[in-house]
């Protein structure tokens, strides 16, 4: 999944997107609410941890503008402001959760993985499964014909976009997106590269090549 990280305290937000990494999350970190609304405009992303104190426009400003766009994010608020009436008006501006500052790393992952499965039919579940293949999405395990698989961090979040939507072709573009972040050099042949190891590590027909479309699921098992 792709998370907007909207938070102006340089170590802390530095912080938070390793941690988010390390968990699979594809992080662009912003400082700014000007910033988050041109990154919301510019990329699709399925999550944000929004900051309420950012300098110039703050938290609950943005909050209103993307529900003033319908744009289908969902949005935890991630703030040291602990007054009922913060909360109140956190969650009437559009949030869908809101975390006090200090917070516990374990407890902020769980409310995460609660709204992308509210917010993601393919996420309903902590477990993706196609054939012979398992993809534990909170241990991050994967196992194959009952044997685990060892993948890269890139090579598990491709898999899951494939498992969560068996047989939907995904252009590289979109592929690219659900890998990297900004910032992130992308090597013309990357995709091509995981896509190459994941059918190594499977079997060679589980991604079938869309000829000038993308790629897919090979949802006819293996060949």
């Amino acid at each position: 999944m792709r998370l907007l990280l909207v938070e102006d305290d340089a170590m802390l937000g530095k912080s938070l997107q390793q941690a988010l990494q390390a968990q699979n999350y594809v992080v662009d970190w912003v400082q700014t609410g000007l910033s988050a609304l041109a990154a919301l405009q510019a990329e699709h992303f399925d999550l944000a941890v929004m900051d309420l104190g950012l300098p110039g426009l703050d938290g609950i400003r943005v909050i209103e503008e993307v529900r003033d766009q319908r744009l289908p994010l969902p949005i935890l608020i991630l703030t040291a402001r602990d007054s009922v009436q913060d909360r109140v008006s956190g969650l009437d501006a559009g949030a869908d959760d809101y975390l006090l500052k200090p917070f516990d790393l374990n407890e902020l992952f769980a409310r995460l993985r609660a709204l992308g499965r509210r917010n993601n039919a393919s996420a309903v579940v902590n477990e993706l499964s196609f054939g012979d293949i398992v993809l534990d999405t909170v241990s991050h395990q994967v196992s194959y014909q009952g044997q685990p698989v060892v993948l890269s961090r890139r090579e598990l979040l491709l898999l899951e976009v494939f498992l969560g939507r068996p047989g939907q072709v995904f252009t590289r573009q979109q592929l690219e997106q659900s890998l990297y972040g900004w910032g992130e050099e992308v090597e013309s042949n990357a995709l091509e590269v995981h896509i190459h190891h994941l059918r190594k590590k499977f079997y060679n027909g589980l991604i079938q090549t869309v000829r000038g479309v993308g790629y897919r699921l090979n949802t006819g098992g293996p060949s």
